[in-house]
C-alpha cells in the first residue's frame, strides 16, 4: 500500500508519516509542488534518511542521487519531457520509477521503464473536492494490455470502496485524503492495510 505525503505542510505530519512507517507502510510518495529543493532536502531528511528505501520523489530528481534515494515520480508531463531527453538524469537506469496516468489507453502506452503507475481519479478525489473522472475506471480497466507495469488506484480510496477496487483488476491502491484529511489518520490507514492484505 502507497500513502501520499499531504501536498502542503501540516501539523504533526512527520510523527504520522513516522507513526505510518511503524505500521507497515511500504512506500511515502513525497509530493509537495510548492517546495524548493532546500525545503524539500530538509523535509526529507526531517522524515529520516534510514526511510530513504520507501520514499518517491516528486520533484527536485536531482536530490535523489544526493541523498541516496533510489525511487523518482514523473508527473505526465515531467514523463513526456523526460523521456524525450533521457540525459536529464545522469544515472536514470538506477532508479525506480512510476509516473501519473488518468486513462486505461494512457496507462497501455506506457514506456516499460515504469515500475508502476497511478489510475486517477478512481472515485471522487477526498482531497479535491469535485474532482472525478468522466470514464469509470473501475469498468475501463478491463481493457487493460500493460500488464509489466503495476496498476495503482489513487483518488477517493478509503475503506470502503478498497475491495471493490482490488476486485476490479487493480494491483495496488494509494492513499491520500483518506488519510491527511482524517482526524485518525492511523488508524484509517491501519483498517485500509487491513482490508487491502486480506484481499
Amino acid at each position: 500500500m502507497i500513502v501520499f505525503s499531504n501536498p502542503t505542510a501540516i501539523a504533526n505530519e512527520i510523527p504520522i508519516i513516522h507513526s505510518l512507517f511503524e505500521e507497515g507502510l511500504e512506500l511515502l510518495h513525497v509530493r509537495k509542488p510548492e517546495y524548493s529543493a532546500e525545503e524539500m532536502k530538509k523535509f526529507v531528511t526531517a522524515i529520516g534518511l534510514e526511510f530513504r528505501n520507501k520514499l518517491v520523489l516528486h520533484s527536485h530528481h536531482q536530490l535523489a542521487e544526493e541523498l541516496g534515494m533510489n525511487r523518482i515520480h514523473f508527473t505526465e508531463k515531467m514523463r513526456t519531457e523526460t523521456f524525450n531527453s533521457p540525459a536529464r538524469l545522469s544515472k536514470p537506469c538506477r532508479f525506480l520509477k512510476s509516473t501519473s496516468t488518468h486513462s486505461v489507453e494512457e496507462f497501455n502506452a506506457l514506456a516499460a521503464e515504469f515500475d508502476y503507475a497511478f489510475l486517477s481519479p478512481v472515485f471522487e478525489s477526498i482531497s479535491k473536492p469535485n474532482y472525478a473522472s468522466k470514464t469509470n475506471l473501475l469498468t475501463a480497466i478491463n481493457n487493460r494490455t500493460n500488464f509489466k507495469t503495476q496498476l495503482i488506484a489513487l483518488g477517493g480510496i478509503q475503506a470502503s470502496n478498497i475491495e471493490t477496487t482490488l476486485k476490479a483488476g487493480f494491483d495496488d491502491v494509494a492513499l491520500l485524503g483518506t488519510i491527511w484529511n482524517s482526524q485518525n489518520p492511523i488508524q484509517n490507514f491501519k483498517l485500509c492495510q487491513q482490508i487491502a492484505l486480506s484481499f
